[in-house]
């Protein structure tokens, strides 16, 4: 009979082997920075992740090192138009060119970054994201930040993972729904897709 869970329950964490610092070569890597858009970090924004805002300076600091670094960075925008069946399993949010469904102002593009506009969870689906990261940039090692970490950061980390790219995480640089589902994402990443998780973007240098 499978487990079952009541409100209240203790759920024990899974365990998440944290490597104490990561450096990667700058030109052979790039930053993801996964659906920080209002609708998810902005309050009034449709399917906020309360944690997400907090993870806004760790983001903003990373990319601004990476940039300074030669490292290139691309950002995934949820992507979302009428009849879209995602809008029967979640509320209505990321509606194309509403204000929910940009990315926000903390986080703005640079006119050298990419913007990869995603229908799905995985920011690898239907987008040009895996034809500038292996043909034109030829990177090997990607940095995942950004929000739902169980969801959209998890999907295309597993997507990162399954094309054998080095998947480094940052734990302050993501945000989840609840804490089991933060430990989830982290365990997966470091277990299941061999990356490196590490305890905060400082853990990260590029040379």
């Amino acid at each position: 009979m499978a487990n079952k869970f009541n409100a209240g329950d203790q759920v024990t964490l899974p365990e998440i082997t944290f490597k104490q610092s990561v450096t990667l070569p700058a030109q052979r890597s790039a930053v993801i920075v996964v659906d920080m858009q209002n609708d998810f970090v902005t309050p009034g924004g449709s399917l906020v992740v309360p944690d997400a805002h907090a993870s806004v300076a760790a983001i903003g600091k990373l990319v601004t090192r990476a940039r300074s670094a030669g490292v290139h960075v691309a950002y995934t925008q949820d992507t979302h138009m009428d009849g879209d069946k995602e809008w029967t399993i979640w509320p209505e949010h990321c509606r194309a060119g509403s204000w929910g469904w940009q990315i926000i102002d903390e986080l703005a593009v640079q006119p050298n970054d990419l913007v990869c506009q995603k229908s799905r969870y995985d920011g690898f689906y239907g987008t040009w994201l895996d034809h500038y990261l292996t043909r034109v940039w030829q990177v090997e090692h990607l940095v995942i930040v950004g929000t739902v970490s169980s969801i959209c950061v998890l999907h295309t980390a597993a997507s990162a993972g399954l094309r054998w790219f080095h998947v480094v995480v940052p734990a302050d640089g993501v945000s989840a729904l609840t804490e089991f589902d933060q430990a989830l994402t982290l365990r997966q990443v470091s277990w299941l897709y061999t990356g490196d998780v590490v305890r905060s973007v400082e853990a990260i240098q590029f040379e």
